[in-house]
């Protein structure tokens, strides 16, 4: 018995010391991955502010910037004094003592979120490819045409830039439409992850992604699908 515990526990330190480094690179990765300029912002980018990371370091964490106005925008941040890895993934940006304010995980490439308690999520984007985004954004707002896979026209309605609460803004129906398109009734949509995302007052929620052709179809896909078409 002694044999296989000396065993088991040369099997463990095995892994250990194989793991480790690249683990330890890992963090490393995403440390120097991090230094740039970055896009903390509310999950639809109608609060934002930029922060600079650093590479230099704070103690035992790392330089930042954050641009005035970060404090109006985002008051959370008025706390915030330098950056961290903490572990192998979560970026921590943290108050002078080296707590957390708010911690980021990776949920897409380069695409880092985080939870406030009592406020919500709050996002972390490569500043260029936000600024893409909005621009992608600004070009969703207008007249869209909805209609079934055969092409036959179910509806047309009007994504706007008005705020309908938090991350969220005005749609309307324009035309007279299907009667499922009706019942749903959608009063507000986002830019969500490069879904199209259209709500109703019930609360419920259809998810449109682009497809191949420059559509956009609502997933999941159904054997009777709805697109929406930029007018």
């Amino acid at each position: 018995m002694t044999h296989l515990r000396v065993g088991a526990w040369t099997i463990v330190a095995a892994l250990v010391a194989v793991t480790a480094p690249a683990q330890a690179q890992d963090a490393t990765t995403l440390k120097k991955d991090m230094v740039g300029q970055w896009e903390l912002s509310t999950t639809e980018r109608s609060k934002t502010c930029v922060v600079t990371l650093k590479g230099d370091a704070a103690g035992h964490a790392s330089k930042l910037e954050l641009e005035p106005a970060c404090k109006t925008a985002l008051p959370f941040t008025k706390d915030i004094t330098a950056w961290s890895v903490k572990g192998l993934d979560i970026v921590r940006l943290q108050d002078a003592t080296g707590e957390s304010v708010i911690d980021f995980t990776e949920v897409e490439a380069g695409i880092f979120e985080g939870l406030r308690q009592g406020e919500g999520v709050y996002i972390l984007q490569n500043l260029a490819a936000a600024r893409s985004m909005a621009k992608s954004m600004d070009q969703m707002i207008g007249d869209w045409a909805m209609v079934r896979g055969n092409g036959e026209p179910v509806c047309t309605l009007v994504l706007t830039n008005t705020e309908a609460g938090p991350d969220n803004f005005q749609v309307f129906l324009k035309s007279k439409c299907d009667a499922a398109i009706t019942q749903f009734n959608p009063t507000q949509w986002r830019l969500e992850r490069g879904q199209i995302i259209l709500m109703s007052k019930a609360g419920e929620a259809w998810q449109f992604e682009a497809d191949d052709n420059a559509q956009w179809r609502r997933v999941p896909d159904t054997a009777d699908p709805l697109i929406m078409l930029r007018q």
